[in-house]
């Protein structure tokens, strides 16, 4: 899954041949290395980011890196030609799965990093789980043998509230699906609508596939994602699924305004206080942190299922063409390091390889805590895109067919079933 934000670029060609550089700081002077990554300035990523390009910097005499700010749309849809040229960067944050950096392993345009990772010992900081969507097979499906990129954050979803307007309407926080529900009732019998949410891109879709998750179990997540077995998108799962986020729809728990909303206009609706609940990743976990101020607020699980999305978060990957593949592998390295990932656990994110006895900040570390549950209980469930290229549009379209009613949730079963049969059918099982 992709995080919210902006995508920051550097987009300048180096001008001179470069030349490896390791700590010692031996790179020849007036070097760029060119990074790109999506993640904005007051996230967690992007605080730990940016200290990561200090160190670089400082370990690293006569290497700059520069930034030019784009949009995640916008790489979204031209990564595969900007790639495949001569204006590829040495090193850039990319969504993980099949459609993504999945696609990009299998089109030959990233770096297979197998020998690297375990000559900088990668592999010892990231768990099983993590490691799933770092590795693809010659189909570009997750969870081969071979390492295409590294993350040095991991996510997950859950519910964000507003503990004032619980107090507010006696709300108890709900630790089951039936006690979410009567919540929510709660709220729209007294002319507040619960959920906050991003029908226009990937929010709503999320929700669909948690409902779906939660009738599900991690057999049933493999088979999706990883195509082993059969799939039936008109099964308990999917079906409860789709029938419960329509039924959501009819009962006012989420507007139908919501099809022409983004998914930045959803977070900042509820960091406004306009809304009670809102059901998402832990990318926007260290902004509201930074940006609520006005009322109190926390988080919990999902109620009523072991499974969550979540995964690795975005990763490092390093395209076929960069002419500093060296220097690129030291930045990442960076970004494991204690001191960063200790960073970006105070800054309200989830390292992947920090010591959890360094995040100093309580409700940071809670967050931590609560993606090594879902770990431990192999409760990860990815994400709905990931598994078809430009699955991302059919789910955006479908999820909005639910809220406007234009299509039943059995239509819209079969409108998701299509591309993933086709694309199945293209690449062998």
């Amino acid at each position: 899954m992709f995080t919210p934000g902006r995508l920051v670029a550097v987009m300048i060609a180096t001008a001179t041949v470069l030349t490896a550089c390791g700590d010692d700081g031996d790179a020849a002077a007036g070097t760029e290395l060119t990074l790109w990554h999506y993640e904005s300035p007051d996230s967690a990523m992007g605080v730990a980011w940016n200290k990561a390009i200090e160190e670089f910097e400082r370990t690293h005499d006569g290497v700059t890196v520069k930034f030019e700010e784009k949009g995640f749309e916008q790489i979204q849809k031209s990564a595969q030609m900007v790639l495949n040229s001569d204006e590829a960067p040495d090193l850039l944050e990319y969504n993980k799965g099949n459609a993504t950096a999945g696609l990009l392993s299998k089109q030959g345009l990233l770096t297979d990093l197998s020998d690297v990772v375990t000559e900088r010992g990668w592999d010892d900081k990231l768990s099983p789980s993590v490691q799933t969507t770092c590795k693809y097979d010659e189909r570009g499906v997750m969870g081969g043998d071979r390492w295409f990129g590294v993350p040095n954050y991991a996510e997950y979803t859950m519910v964000y509230y507003n503990k004032d307007l619980f107090d507010q309407h006696g709300v108890a926080v709900p630790t089951s699906l039936d006690e979410l529900t009567a919540a929510m009732d709660t709220f729209v019998d007294k002319g507040v609508t619960p959920l906050s949410v991003g029908a226009k891109e990937y929010p709503a879709q999320q929700i669909l596939y948690q409902l779906a998750l939660s009738k599900a179990d991690s057999d049933w997540v493999r088979g999706f994602q990883q195509y082993d077995g059969e799939v039936d998108f008109h099964d308990q799962a999917w079906t409860y699924g789709a029938e419960t986020f329509a039924d959501w729809v009819e009962k006012g728990y989420l507007s139908q305004d919501s099809t022409g909303i983004d998914a930045e206009s959803m977070g900042v609706a509820f960091m406004e206080g306009k809304f009670p609940m809102m059901i998402s990743g832990s990318w926007w976990y260290g902004r509201v942190q930074s940006t609520v101020k006005d009322f109190a607020w926390d988080t919990f699980l999902f109620p009523g299922s072991d499974l969550a999305l979540g995964s690795s978060g975005n990763l490092w990957v390093v395209p076929e063409n960069s002419p500093n593949k060296e220097l690129a592998y030291d930045f990442i390295d960076i970004t494991m390091q204690p001191d960063i990932q200790a960073l970006l656990g105070n800054s309200g994110g989830i390292p992947v390889a920090a010591d959890v006895s360094a995040i100093t900040d309580e409700p940071s570390r809670k967050l931590v805590e609560n993606y090594q549950t879902l770990v431990e209980r192999d409760g990860l469930g990815y994400y709905p895109d990931w598994p078809v290229p430009g699955y991302y549009d059919v789910l955006v379209s479908a999820t909005q067919k639910l809220i406007s009613g234009s299509a039943s949730p059995h239509e819209v079963l079969g409108e998701l079933a299509g591309p993933y049969e086709e694309n199945l059918a293209t690449i062998g099982s």
